[in-house]
């Protein structure tokens, strides 16, 4: 028997949305008002979904202390209260949009070893949500 088990996560970040392969008014025309060069925050809300068998001797896929505990050390710590195109090394090289910030959260968190990273769900505002579950899901990411 195979099960899901889903867990949200808050942080706050600030961010700038610009790439260096475009220029100045391409950056201004693609982006809008999130190239701010000052940047811009958002409260994001990531969540985590995991799936396993259930352990008989526990009743769990996985122990909720050692989830969150995963995920405070490879997301929350280094994302909250960051500039992460700054702060975050993989974010030097790429523009870090929601959707790059979902993938690099699934692969930090995809080295969980006591059950499946299934996917990885980043809400940036109300409006705006996106999903990751790896390549084998059909996603692409250079």
């Amino acid at each position: 028997m195979k099960i899901h088990l889903a867990r949200r996560y808050r942080f706050s970040a600030s961010h700038r949305l610009h790439s260096a392969q475009l220029g100045e008014e391409e950056n201004q025309r693609v982006y809008g008002k999130c190239n701010n060069p000052y940047g811009h925050g958002h409260n994001y809300v990531v969540e985590v979904a995991v799936s396993g068998p259930v352990d008989p001797s526990t009743g769990m896929i996985a122990n909720l202390t050692d989830l969150d505990a995963f995920v405070d050390s490879e997301v929350i710590e280094p994302f909250d209260h960051k500039y992460l195109n700054e702060e975050i090394q993989e974010f030097r090289e790429i523009v870090p949009t929601a959707e790059n910030i979902c993938i690099e959260i699934f692969n930090r968190l995809s080295r969980f070893p006591r059950a499946t990273l299934e996917r990885v769900r980043v809400e940036e505002t109300g409006l705006n949500s996106f999903e990751y579950a790896g390549e084998s899901a059909g996603a692409t990411h250079e």
